[in-house]
C-alpha cells in the first residue's frame, strides 16, 4: 500500500472536529476458531491497516477497476457474493465487528476472490482521513443499525452532513445505494437525499427502488422479513458535472 504525499492536491482535508456521537457501539461478540486464524493469517492479504495517509486504490488492489465501499457489512454474505459476480469491480469494505471480518475472510479465502480490502475502523473516520475526493466509483449501505427511539435519532448514520461527505469522496455518476427494513428510517433517509443538490433519485417515482439485481440478501434483511418488516431500496446516482475539487 502506497500513501500519497502530504502535498498532493487530493490530501485528505483539514481535521475534523472530534466526533461525539457514532452510528455504532461497539459489541464484544465471540471469535470462532476458524475465524480467529482468518484474523491472523488472512488479515495481512486482505486487512488495511490504521494510519493517516490517503489510500492509493490503484497499488491496494493492483488495477484501475472502480472501488465500490460497503459501510458496515456485517458478516460479509453480500459483500463476498458482490465482488464474486463482478470481478471487473473493486470492494472496500468497513465493518468494527470483528466476528464479521473473520467471517468474510473465511470466505474470500474459500471463494478465491482477490478484489476485496477490508477496514477494521469507523468508516466515516476513513472517508475523512484516507478516502481522496472524487475516488469512489460507488457507495453501498445495506441495513445500517436503524436507531428507532427518537432521542437515538442522532446516531443513524444518514444524516445531512455525512451525506456531504459521501458526495465529496464519490465520483460523478457514482451509485450511493442504500437499503433498510425500517419504514420510518428509509423516511428520513428519503428527506435526507432529497434536500441535497449534489444527488439524483434512480426511482421513477422519486421514492423508493425495486430491489437491484446486484443486491444480495443479508441478515438483516433475512431477519426483518421474518419479524413482517417491509424492505425498503434507495439508489441515488452522485449527479455528472459535478466534480468537487479543492
Amino acid at each position: 500500500m502506497v500513501n500519497l504525499p502530504p502535498e498532493d492536491k487530493n490530501t485528505a482535508d483539514v481535521p475534523a472536529p472530534r466526533r461525539a456521537i457514532r452510528s455504532f457501539v461497539l459489541r464484544a461478540g465471540r471469535l470462532t476458531e476458524g475465524q480467529k486464524r482468518a484474523l491472523d493469517d488472512l488479515w495481512p492479504v486482505y486487512g488495511i491497516e490504521p494510519g493517516e495517509g490517503l489510500l492509493n486504490f490503484e497499488t491496494l488492489f493492483g488495477n484501475h477497476h472502480p472501488v465500490i465501499m460497503e459501510i458496515g457489512f456485517g458478516n460479509g454474505d453480500a459483500t463476498w457474493q458482490m465482488a464474486l459476480a463482478h470481478p471487473e469491480e473493486n470492494y472496500l469494505g468497513v465493518e468494527v465487528h470483528k466476528p464479521g471480518v473473520g467471517h468474510l475472510l473465511l470466505k474470500l479465502e474459500e471463494n478465491g476472490i482477490g478484489n476485496v480490502r477490508i477496514a477494521c475502523e469507523d468508516a466515516v473516520e476513513l472517508l475523512r482521513r484516507r478516502v481522496a475526493r472524487n475516488s469512489l466509483g460507488g457507495v453501498r449501505i445495506y441495513f445500517p443499525d436503524p436507531w428507532p427511539k427518537k432521542r437515538h435519532h442522532k446516531r443513524r448514520i444518514i444524516q445531512s452532513s455525512f451525506i456531504e461527505l459521501l458526495a465529496e469522496r464519490m465520483r460523478p455518476g457514482g451509485i450511493l445505494h442504500i437499503a433498510t427494513d425500517w419504514e420510518q428510517y428509509a423516511e428520513h433517509m428519503l428527506e435526507v437525499m432529497h434536500n441535497t443538490e449534489v444527488f439524483e433519485n434512480c426511482s421513477p417515482d422519486n421514492t423508493v427502488c425495486t430491489k437491484p439485481e446486484w443486491r444480495p440478501a443479508t441478515k438483516y434483511e433475512k431477519r426483518g422479513e421474518r419479524l413482517g418488516h417491509g424492505v425498503f431500496d434507495l439508489v441515488f446516482r452522485r449527479k455528472p458535472g459535478q466534480e468537487i475539487i479543492e
